[in-house]
């Protein structure tokens, strides 16, 4: 088996929990990949909300105080050692795929990943296009295929229906055959429309005006009253939120319809995904594409200002 020779690389990381302000560009020393993981050089990464939720301190419970930390999870590149016991990929292999939530890392020029994590990429996907997929497209798939079988016929309401996330939603439902209604703000209308959304209406609508209309209500903001979903519900129908709370998690536990969906690794499903960006089926939009070396100030503005809109952020490394 070909080695790399492992060397200094660069990375964002940080050394506190805390705001934008703890992200440092600064050297690194790469692991070597386990038994079950790879190590990959990386071309692009893409950012996601959870990012900055890590960074700050959220979710401490899971990622624990051992300091520097890496940031950044969804990923493409070319896999450059492989650990034991991993078969279905090899060194040299284009690949996509997100480091783990504990791990994190991404945003670097080399991330250590489980190979559950990470799939060959599609070959007419660039860098870029790539690196959006794994956390939104998973999470996407999962609600409205895994979850929800969708099927034709069926109505699928997406609260957010223009993030990441939503638009994922949106494209996975339309190709299963369901029709899509969905939030968005109202500058954003026509390119709601434009993706097939239809109704479309504003954050703060009246569910009542389109109640009983939906077999599936999902949630991408968190942001939508329990009561409101309720209303939009076909009898038997599933009401679908991605951003959980402890409230929410003792909601989804009780009989009835809401559930608190929390994405799980899955090759199978990742995969898939893949293959529907491949195909075209899937397409995530791009707002901005910025070199490793100042990202920390998009993705400052990014967590601050929600700009770019409309699109990823991209991080490269050439």
């Amino acid at each position: 088996m070909e080695v790399f020779v492992m060397t200094t690389m660069k990375r964002i990381q940080y050394h506190q929990y805390g705001g934008p302000e703890v992200m440092r560009f600064e050297d690194f020393e790469p692991t070597r990949p386990g038994p079950g993981e790879v190590l990959v050089r990386v071309k692009a990464a893409a950012a996601n909300p959870m990012d900055w939720k890590i960074r700050s301190g959220e979710m401490k419970i899971m990622t624990g105080r051992k300091f520097p930390r890496g940031l950044g999870h969804d990923f493409a590149g070319v896999v450059a050692e492989v650990g034991d016991g991993v078969t279905r990929l090899g060194v040299g292999d284009e690949v996509l795929g997100g480091a783990s939530i504990k791990a994190a890392g991404a945003f670097a020029e080399m991330v250590v990943a489980d190979e559950k994590a990470v799939v060959k990429k599609p070959a007419d996907l660039s860098w870029e296009e790539a690196a959006a997929v794994p956390i939104v497209g998973l999470t996407a798939f999962q609600a409205m295929v895994s979850t929800s079988e969708l099927h034709t016929g069926q109505a699928v309401f997406v609260h957010g229906c223009l993030g990441g996330v939503g638009r994922s939603a949106v494209q996975l439902a339309l190709a299963h055959g369901a029709s899509v209604g969905g939030s968005c703000r109202g500058t954003a209308r026509q390119e709601a429309h434009d993706l097939g959304v239809t109704p479309i209406v504003d954050f703060d609508f009246d569910a009542m005006k389109l109640a009983g209309r939906f077999d599936v209500v999902f949630d991408t903001a968190g942001t939508l009253p329990i009561k409101a979903a309720r209303a939009l519900l076909k009898p038997g129908g599933r009401i679908i939120d991605i951003t959980p709370t402890p409230a929410k998690f003792v909601r989804s536990a009780l009989p009835g319809p809401y559930q608190v969906l929390i994405a799980k690794v899955s090759v199978e499903d990742l995969e898939a995904v893949a293959q529907a960006v491949g195909k075209g089926i899937l397409r995530l939009p791009i707002a901005r594409t910025v070199p490793l070396g100042r990202a920390i100030e998009a993705l400052t503005e990014l967590e601050r200002n929600r700009t770019p809109k409309g699109g990823k952020l991209v991080i490269t490394t050439e």
